[in-house]
């Protein structure tokens, strides 16, 4: 751990405390999902956390600004925000609230659904590729091309020499994404099995609610082991330096929008994106403009 002034041990960055190391074994029943990590900096408590993360609204919203302006002056710097996780782990509830600290003009936002037919004519990465966000954008993928070796694993679409091969294609390509200017940020939303019963059961109590569920979520719940184990593989095989995943304890909401705003921030400050200079004459053209009706 680095130190800080004096000896003492610096705080570490919350991507360092959530990250998953390159190339280990992962158990997801090691994580607590109701844990709050962040050291000193975690919020203590849902009112806490909620007032933290709105407080961040303001500097993200000027990085963002400042990316999307770095853009306008050939910078192809962009940020991916990929989330994965179970049903109700909060994908929609990230983006409604952690997302929604953006202007949403500079966001590209894609859920991604079972594939069409023609999507399944192509490569599993087709899809991907045109949902990528444009030089100073700030995407975000609601699930991703991880469904490919998550429910396709799981639900046994796809033979497994050609699921075993889709990870390095994942990797490579997610390493060219990296050459090419994008950041990426994937989060996997680590939800309890009892706290994912609570929020079907609360669908199901509230009509308002209805339109979210699916008879189908509670199938899928019953294959929560080989979805366990499916995303242990996934966050063993593709967490690299070019491309880590997080793990983010998601059972309670405010942590995880606190959590990924978090890293949000840590990664647009690490760009530190700038407004590009003036390729005019700023004093000739305000003089032009003081000097009219004169």
């Amino acid at each position: 751990m680095p130190k800080g002034k004096k000896g003492r041990a610096a705080p570490q960055r919350l991507s360092e405390l959530l990250r998953v190391p390159e190339g280990e074994p992962v158990d997801l029943a090691a994580f607590d999902p109701r844990a709050t990590p962040g050291g000193p900096d975690a919020p203590g408590g849902k009112s806490a956390g909620r007032e933290a993360t709105a407080r961040m609204g303001p500097g993200l919203a000027d990085l963002q600004e400042r990316l999307y302006a770095a853009s306008t002056g050939g910078d192809r710097r962009r940020l991916l925000l990929v989330l994965q996780g179970m049903d109700t782990s909060g994908k929609g509830g990230t983006v409604k609230h952690v997302i929604g600290l953006f202007n949403p003009s500079g966001c590209r936002i894609q859920a991604f659904k079972a594939p069409t037919a023609e999507e399944r004519n192509h490569p599993f990465l087709w899809r991907v590729r045109k949902a990528l966000p444009h030089p100073g954008e700030i995407g975000i993928f609601d699930r991703s091309h991880y469904e490919d070796v998550l429910i396709a694993r799981v639900r046994e679409l796809a033979p497994r020499d050609r699921l075993g091969r889709r990870y390095g294609q994942i990797n490579r390509f997610e390493q060219s994404l990296a050459d090419d200017g994008v950041t990426l940020i994937k989060c996997f939303l680590h939800i309890g099995y009892e706290e994912q019963r609570r929020r079907l059961l609360q669908r199901l109590d509230r009509p308002d609610k209805h339109w979210k569920f699916d008879p189908s979520d509670i199938d899928e719940r019953a294959l929560w082991p080989a979805y366990q184990e499916a995303y242990e593989l996934a966050l063993q095989r593709c967490s690299t330096a070019a491309a880590p995943w997080y793990v983010i304890p998601a059972d309670r909401k405010w942590y995880r929008n606190w959590a990924i705003s978090t890293l949000l921030r840590e990664h647009l400050e690490a760009l530190d994106p700038r407004y590009p200079e003036a390729e005019f004459d700023v004093a000739e053209c305000r003089e032009r403009l003081l000097d009219e009706g004169t």
